[in-house]
């Protein structure tokens, strides 16, 4: 009898995955809809997934999801560095050691860099390979949320911190090939780095009733609508987002923002002082089972995230839901809309008004550039598609440590 190869083992029994999500998933936000798509997509190859996360969230059908020991006074559930992740994460390591031990996966897959520290260790413990799931500098991400002052000591810790952990997996994979190209200019070998930009469920996200959404949300149907999607912070654009409302008001353009996110209290104060009455809406959290009807009510969709390397994920939402977008110019917004984007000046709320204004004065064009996207997020950014190109690192990797 001929010896199996590792491939053929794979394909009849799949390979056993575990998660490390430093982070309360499932709560309906950026990076955490990337660790379920790609955990979901990989058990429809048929591969086992256990994802390990923070006490806090929800578990979504199918992945089945192990947690933390409960910790009652931590309920912080929006993105950004904190304090007490310095004992979460020991928590963290603690359930991922007893997950490892009893599901003994053949490879580790970190998300984040606590994730790929986490990983990192559990990986060495069962003599594994381990991935790391990179979705943008933690250094930048602590800096843009006010986590401390530029050039502090702080800063320089968290630099050198952030460079060890990106040199500890066996692969990174990046959101985004900006973000690749940053590794690798930092010295990272560039056989251990791959751009792994994010993908989108075109079945669940999809076009639907415009009608039926404007009745849940109570807009008249020849309403100009311009939805955002995702958490509401400066670094995410939505100081400049309400900047720009102002603007399109002064300028008596008629149109209606509808804000869905969290967290909305603190900009709720906001619009009302800036008095956009009557122009924003705020939705609060979104499920994420709702998000395509609810999108679906738009006309055009707005994104003015102020990263220039991380993934914007939310732009592929967007696009399978066939909706144009405006958004700031960068890399990674052109590797995802290409020239069907509709783009603004970077942090120019003026730009992004008057390209707010222009977008919605042409119903037609928006309408095409819709079922582009749509097409575009089909047959390049499926789901199905990354699952087979995670596969397939995966086996590399394995095959290297055999």
């Amino acid at each position: 009898m001929s010896r199996m190869t590792m491939s053929d083992q794979y394909a009849q029994t799949g390979m056993r995955i575990l998660m490390i999500a430093p982070t309360p998933y499932f709560s309906d936000r950026g990076c955490h809809v990337r660790i379920f798509e790609e955990a979901r997509a990989l058990m429809a190859q048929g591969h086992q997934v256990r994802i390990v996360s923070y006490h806090l969230g929800r578990d979504l059908e199918p992945v089945p999801v192990e947690r933390t020991i409960d910790v009652p006074w931590y309920e912080k559930r929006e993105a950004g560095p904190s304090w007490h992740k310095l004992y979460l994460d020991l928590l963290l390591l603690v359930a991922a050691v007893r997950c490892g031990l009893r599901f003994r996966p053949q490879l580790v897959h970190g998300h984040l860099h606590e994730g790929a520290l986490v990983g990192w260790l559990v990986a060495k413990l069962l003599r594994v390979p381990l991935v790391f799931d990179y979705q943008g500098s933690l250094t930048g991400e602590s800096l843009n949320h006010g986590f401390f002052k530029r050039d502090s000591l702080l800063h320089r810790l968290f630099r050198a911190v952030e460079g060890g952990i990106n040199r500890l997996a066996d692969l990174v994979l990046t959101s985004s090939t900006p973000g690749r190209d940053e590794l690798l200019e930092n010295g990272l070998p560039e056989k251990r780095v791959v751009s792994f930009p994010d993908g989108v469920d075109s079945m669940v996200f999809r076009p639907l009733s415009r009608s039926a959404a404007r009745q849940r949300l109570g807009f008249s149907d020849d309403l100009p609508l311009v939805v955002y999607l995702g958490l509401l912070n400066p670094y995410q654009g939505t100081d400049l987002l309400l900047k720009a409302a102002v603007l399109l008001k002064e300028r008596r353009c008629t149109f209606h923002l509808l804000l869905m996110g969290f967290p909305d209290e603190a900009y709720r104060v906001r619009a009302e002082q800036l008095k956009l009455a009557g122009f924003v809406t705020f939705t609060g959290r979104v499920d994420y089972d709702d998000a395509p009807l609810l999108l679906s009510a738009g006309d055009l969709a707005v994104s003015p995230k102020l990263s220039t390397t991380e993934a914007n994920g939310k732009l592929l939402n967007y696009m399978a839901c066939g909706l144009p977008t405006v958004c700031f110019e960068s890399p990674v917004n052109r590797e995802l809309l290409g020239d069907d984007g509709i783009y603004a000046e970077p942090a120019s709320a003026e730009d992004l008004a008057r390209s707010i204004e222009q977008a919605l004065q042409d119903h037609d064009d928006l309408q095409q550039r819709g079922k582009r996207l749509r097409l575009r997020a089909r047959e390049e950014h499926g789901w199905k598609r990354r699952a087979s190109q995670l596969e397939g690192l995966y086996q590399r990797l394995l095959t290297v440590a055999k």
